[in-house]
């Protein structure tokens, strides 16, 4: 991972404002579709290790796959290695703007978070 990968969905506003805001930044990133080609395993265990291990905060929880599949309710009981195979079988299932690269690991979009990510040296 040498540079940012972000991972959106064309149809999301957040994952628009995010890139609108990548821009605004002069932030070099490869755009990626989620649904198509979604994270890699690798990726998706980085973040999981960004995020101290909370399988849950990866996931799309307000998305229609999410809810058809009660992942509410099978999430916290499923292996994380299990959960990350899940995700990375289904871009559907991701939050989205997923976004990782040499030390940057966001998922969802947040100004302030992000500018405290990305903030150039």
């Amino acid at each position: 991972m040498s540079k940012l990968t972000v991972y959106t969905y064309a149809n999301c506003d957040t994952c628009r404002r995010a890139i609108k805001w990548l821009r605004a930044e002069g932030v070099a990133f490869v755009e990626k579709p989620i649904r198509e080609t979604p994270p890699t395993l690798a990726e998706l265990r980085a973040m999981l290790a960004a995020y101290a291990g909370e399988v849950r905060r990866l996931f799309n929880t307000s998305g229609r796959d999410y809810r058809e599949q009660k992942l509410g309710e099978k999430l916290p009981g499923l292996a994380p290695e299990a959960a990350l195979k899940l995700l990375a079988g289904n871009g559907n299932l991701v939050k989205r703007p997923f976004a990782i690269g040499p030390d940057v690991a966001l998922v969802g979009f947040d100004s302030a978070a992000w500018q405290a990510a990305l903030r150039k040296p």
